[in-house]
């Protein structure tokens, strides 16, 4: 049954009013949903801050919302590279110097379907570190300057996580046997929902200011897939694209500014699309199966990762 909280054409910017003296921080903003949630952010009047790994591509999106918006306009970009968590620690310092409000971060940026296995520099198989680890520590470093502004927190998930495994394997998180493609990604996107799910958690417990939701973006034409997927994954996509179960990115982008801006909205949730498969339609509050928030693999997710990272959350 779709979700008729926004009525039946779902959220859409056109409720956003005046976003002037907000500030949001977004991984993965130079391209795709990341780059057209920025631009719906600085339309409305808020800073944004790019969070990216490529120094090239983000001049030229920057450039691109300024010649939109206005030279003006305030969006600027710190490099991160979500693999290396020494970038990731780097960053958040840099956010944290440069930056005295956040009202949302918004965890858009990830690598899907990686063809063979790759482990990151800090040893993580590649999706896992990438979509999960980076954002953990980056999260948690960023969590008290959130809590200051009573802030939010907003997880871009994937319908993914229905897929794979459904769990997490503690015995191999780093795909030494088997390694497959779509099942360690899915693997990676249900860490990301279980951390969130988990954390609201945590601040519900330590009486905190952190709201945190988790979205999906559906399927969206975005450059996912065709950056990192292997041959045969980026050609069923293309094909894909070229169908009605495929949105634009700005649509793909709703979701998670939906999630940064809106009240009213329930946290054990999943917000995205609400038509055929819940790929494409209506955004509103979608379908969330229990296996995303089972409390013992949550915990023992979070326990584990920061045993990973060497990274302690205060909360």
């Amino acid at each position: 049954m779709a979700d008729t909280q926004f009525g039946p054409n779902g959220w859409t910017p056109e409720r956003l009013g005046s976003l002037s003296g907000k500030t949001f921080v977004i991984t993965g903003a130079n391209a795709g949903a990341g780059f057209q949630a920025a631009r719906i952010l600085v339309s409305r009047g808020a800073s944004v801050v790019m969070l990216n790994r490529s120094a090239g591509k983000s001049a030229a999106a920057i450039t691109d919302l300024k010649v939109e918006f206005g030279a003006d306009a305030p969006v600027r970009f710190i490099r991160m590279d979500l693999s290396d968590l020494a970038s990731v620690r780097a960053a958040a310092q840099e956010v944290l110097s440069t930056t005295p409000r956040i009202d949302a971060l918004i965890c858009n940026a990830a690598i899907a379907q990686v063809p063979t296995r790759q482990l990151t520099v800090d040893g993580f198989e590649s999706q896992l570190g990438t979509n999960h680890f980076g954002h953990f520590v980056l999260c948690g470093m960023l969590f008290d300057r959130l809590d200051a502004s009573q802030g939010r927190i907003v997880v871009v998930a994937s319908l993914g996580y229905k897929l794979g495994l459904r769990t997490i394997q503690f015995d191999d998180m780093n795909w030494d046997r088997s390694y497959s493609a779509n099942p360690a990604y899915s693997q990676s996107k249900l860490a990301q929902m279980m951390f969130a799910y988990e954390l609201q958690n945590r601040v519900k417990a330590a009486n905190r200011h952190v709201a945190v939701y988790v979205c999906h973006p559906g399927s969206s034409a975005t450059s996912l897939i065709s950056t990192s997927g292997g041959r045969m994954t980026r050609l069923v996509w293309w094909l894909m694209t070229k169908t009605p179960m495929v949105q634009t990115a700005a649509q793909g982008a709703y979701p998670e500014v939906l999630c940064a801006t809106e009240s009213g909205l329930e946290q054990r949730a999943l917000y995205g699309p609400t038509g055929r498969m819940e790929f494409v339609g209506p955004v509103g509050r979608g379908t969330l199966e229990p296996h995303a928030h089972d409390k013992a693999v949550m915990a023992r997710l979070w326990q584990r990762s920061e045993q990973e990272t060497g990274f302690a959350w205060a909360i």
